[in-house]
C-alpha cells in the first residue's frame, strides 16, 4: 500500500471546529463590496460549515488532520 497524502490544497481551505465538523470560507466576498450592504459582508466573514454531502470526499483528502 502506498502512503496515504494529504492534498495541501484542501488543507489550505479547509479546517476543523471543536466537534469536527468541517469550516470552510464565504464565497462572495472577493469584489464588487460596493453593491452589498453592510449586513451580508459582515456574515461572509463568518465560516460556514461544509454540507453533508460533501463531508465524505473531503475526509478522504484530508486524512491525517
Amino acid at each position: 500500500m502506498p502512503k496515504l497524502k494529504t492534498r495541501k490544497g484542501v488543507k489550505k481551505r479547509f479546517s476543523f471546529s471543536g466537534k469536527n465538523k468541517i469550516k470552510r470560507d464565504q464565497a462572495n466576498k472577493g469584489h464588487l463590496k460596493k453593491s452589498k450592504n453592510a449586513k451580508r459582508k459582515r456574515k461572509l466573514r463568518n465560516a460556514a460549515i461544509v454540507h453533508k454531502s460533501e463531508e465524505k470526499m473531503i475526509r478522504t483528502l484530508m486524512p491525517f488532520e
